[in-house]
């Protein structure tokens, strides 16, 4: 399966805060979409791996992208070496996508700047002929995908570009929701963390808001890239209402 989008993220569940919106757009414009969770959580304070493991396959169904799987790396301790770099490049030669989504270069949590370096350092070495790589005992091809995009997380960064998801704002709160262990979480017995209040989820919100309101939309995702874009019409320009 060959994708056009992949979207590569440290902990189930940063796909769907950071750029589900995006994602779901992208798939209704008939978009082949896929995601790459790096590890499965298991260091998280609320819930299991194998709850979030199920709560990650419910969230998918929400967004109705194409696959998603999981690299099995070690949360909280991977890092962008050569063994955790080709376990990437595993997956991308896999579905050779065109995009690579990821994220922030740097956040609040410490994975999530770890895994936009290993991420876009794997995305590169992908491309090397001399780099051997193998699925299912046939030896991959170099692929090396045309963009990696980071997604703006929880710290406020500056993004370079912003992407309208007003038609998808409502399925991505959804999807970030099917994470019922972690998010908008009331009456239960576990131990409540920074993004398990209500107040969190209104966060995202607000950031979209925020993002959607500097380019004359209601919702928006922020996005960083290295790598200067090019466009070949003005009509690829959001325009402002009147």
């Amino acid at each position: 399966m060959k994708l056009d989008i992949l979207a590569i993220a440290a902990h189930p569940d940063d796909v769907e805060l950071g750029c589900a919106g995006t994602l779901m757009a992208e798939k209704k414009a008939g978009k082949m979409i896929g995601i790459l969770d790096l590890t499965r959580g298991e260091l998280g304070t609320r819930g299991t791996p194998e709850k979030r493991l199920q709560e990650a396959s419910n969230a998918l169904d929400v967004m109705g992208l194409d696959v998603r799987e999981n690299a099995d790396l070690a949360d909280g301790f991977f890092e962008n070496v050569k063994r955790d770099q080709l376990r990437v490049i595993h997956f991308i030669r896999k579905y050779r996508p065109e995009i690579i989504l990821t994220n922030a270069p740097e956040d609040r949590h410490p994975d999530h700047g770890r895994a936009a370096l290993l991420v876009r350092d794997a995305a590169w070495l992908s491309g090397l002929l001399k780099i051997e790589t193998y699925n299912l005992g046939e030896l991959q091809q170099p692929w090396r995908p045309a963009y990696v995009f980071h997604f703006v997380q929880d710290r406020y960064l500056k993004p370079d570009f912003v992407y309208d998801i007003t038609d998808t704002i409502e399925q991505k709160i959804k999807s970030i929701r099917a994470f019922s262990s972690q998010f908008d979480t009331q009456n239960d017995d576990e131990p409540q963390t920074y993004i398990s209040t209500p107040a969190f989820l209104e966060s995202v919100i607000e950031r979209a808001k925020l993002f959607g309101k500097v380019i004359g939309v209601p919702y928006a995702e922020g996005f960083i890239t290295d790598k200067t874009l090019g466009i070949k019409s003005f009509d690829a320009v959001v325009k402002f209402p009147t």
